[in-house]
């Protein structure tokens, strides 16, 4: 019965979408409501997710006043920590934006609820081990090769930020239960919020109370827990979440599986390009003045990271729009879900890089005032300029890829792109042609350019009506599995 049914509504829901693309007054109108749909997603992200990762930024930008060693010791424990950790949380957690935005659009709210609770209990299990790998960081680090001193400070920076990875996790399976719903200014708020609550919590920490670069890492774990607590309020009580309320059933269990389904070439997707900027951190401390050029690529990519999260916010409009178009089995409008976010987010990183490139004398004492670090930021900064706009279609393409459920083509895509091609031009010419940072720089920047254009060929020739298709079949053969419960082998 469940076969004639799905067919029967596929037909009449991609019709009702086509009709209501052609029959409009103009075509214009219609790009224009998509501008509206999507701005008013990715707005909001933009501060969400800049306010959430600037709680790590500032905390850097402290420990660097403590001096060369803090800064370097914070930024590889930093990199390490995303690598194991934190990316592997966010990759897992966007699983949600395929199951919960398609679940949505088709109008099966109590699958949204029931998805994101699987996946609460899947991410707090992965957290575990996690947990032990950052206790042993500094004895890591020093089998790698890296330098004691800097290892030492890593290890405890590491060691303290462990009670983040908790909050975290569930901030971010909470951040795609609420983007799924388009309900966005409750992120924004709780965000905004927990931003104001780190800044003078971490000058107490780390300058008041003397904890150091370990009182920058704590108050990076209470304010995640704020947030954390602020949304979880929102979610249990607000009316606007009553259809999708997160509960346990058994229907949880068959839910973590599909989670894991989606999770795992997610977090492939996502690990494998953040994997490979933090690894240049790595091999920098194998250059010559390991302290020096650590600290530089470490702004290097904070800065970038804080403006990835702009893009990123319209990657998050693009998946939303599309996997709730696709759900709701409407292919046109995903289609143009998909483009009209390309070019807004075109427009933002022109902006942005000519402020970036205006600014590269002043930029480095944002860090510290070390003569030295911030002439080499100074020398960096065009080429900063010219990433973040390779990035920015690069960070929408793979917001596309998550709202289709591309997750597996996006890891093939990445592997290719960084680890055939950008990670060993980055090596021959850091290390061989003795270019140092700057080589690790224009190696990440040319996979970053081989990704954006693979993703952008992969959305030109999609066919959308098939994944409108093959995205309601999954919704509804998900449904009636979980009817099932415990049936399910």
């Amino acid at each position: 019965m469940e076969e004639p049914l799905l067919e029967a509504t596929d037909n009449r829901q991609e019709n009702k979408g086509v009709v209501a693309v052609e029959t409009s007054s103009s075509r214009w109108e219609v790009v224009l409501g998509e501008i509206k749909k999507v701005s008013y997603i990715a707005m909001p992200m933009v501060v969400t997710t800049v306010s959430q990762n600037l709680i790590r930024v500032i905390s850097m930008m402290m420990i660097g006043h403590l001096g060369e060693l803090s800064l370097s010791g914070a930024a590889i424990a930093t990199s390490l920590t995303n690598v194991t950790g934190f990316s592997l949380l966010l990759g897992m957690a966007s699983a949600l934006e395929t199951l919960c935005g398609q679940a949505y659009g088709a109008e099966q709210y109590q699958m949204i609820g029931t998805y994101t609770c699987g996946a609460i209990i899947s991410l707090l299990l992965v957290c575990i081990p996690v947990s032990i790998l950052w206790i042993y960081t500094e004895e890591l680090l020093i089998m790698i090769g890296q330098d004691p001193l800097i290892s030492h400070e890593a290890g405890t920076y590491s060691i303290w930020l462990i009670p983040a990875l908790f909050p975290y996790a569930i901030l971010q399976l909470f951040i795609r239960f609420l983007l799924t719903q388009s309900l966005i200014y409750p992120m924004l708020l709780s965000s905004v919020a927990a931003l104001v609550f780190h800044i003078p919590l971490s000058w107490l920490l780390i300058f008041k109370f003397k904890f150091g670069s370990a009182g920058g890492a704590l108050g990076i774990s209470l304010s995640y827990l704020l947030n954390v607590i602020l949304l979880g309020i929102y979610v249990k009580y607000a009316s606007s979440c009553e259809k999708t309320r997160i509960s346990f059933s058994k229907d949880v269990f068959p839910s973590i599986r599909e989670f894991f389904r989606f999770g795992i070439p997610s977090a492939v997707m996502i690990c494998l390009d953040w994997w490979s900027y933090e690894l240049v951190i790595l091999l920098s401390g194998l250059l010559a003045n390991p302290q020096l050029e650590t600290s530089v690529l470490s702004i290097c990519l904070v800065v970038t990271s804080l403006h990835y999260f702009i893009p990123y916010s319209f990657g998050a409009g693009a998946s939303t729009r599309v996997s709730n178009e696709l759900g709701a089995g409407n292919p046109e409008a995903a289609r143009l879900a998909a483009w009209v976010a390309t070019f807004l987010a075109v427009i933002e990183v022109v902006i942005a890089s000519t402020i970036l490139f205006s600014c590269k004398s002043i930029l480095g004492y944002a860090f510290g005032e070390e003569k030295e670090v911030v002439d080499y930021v100074k020398e960096m900064t065009p080429l900063l300029s010219v990433s973040i706009m390779v990035e920015c279609l690069a960070a929408l393409f793979c917001g596309v890829a998550r709202g289709v459920g591309w997750q597996h083509i996006g890891a093939y895509v990445n592997l290719g792109a960084y680890y055939l091609c950008g990670i060993p031009m980055a090596c021959v010419l850091a290390f061989v042609l003795n270019w140092r940072g700057k080589g690790l720089w224009i190696g990440l920047t040319t996979g970053s350019l081989l990704q954006s254009c693979m993703l952008m060929m992969i959305t030109f020739f999609t066919d959308w009506k098939k994944q409108a298709r093959e995205a309601r079949q999954r919704i509804f053969e998900g449904r009636s599995q979980m009817s099932k419960g415990f049936i399910i082998s």
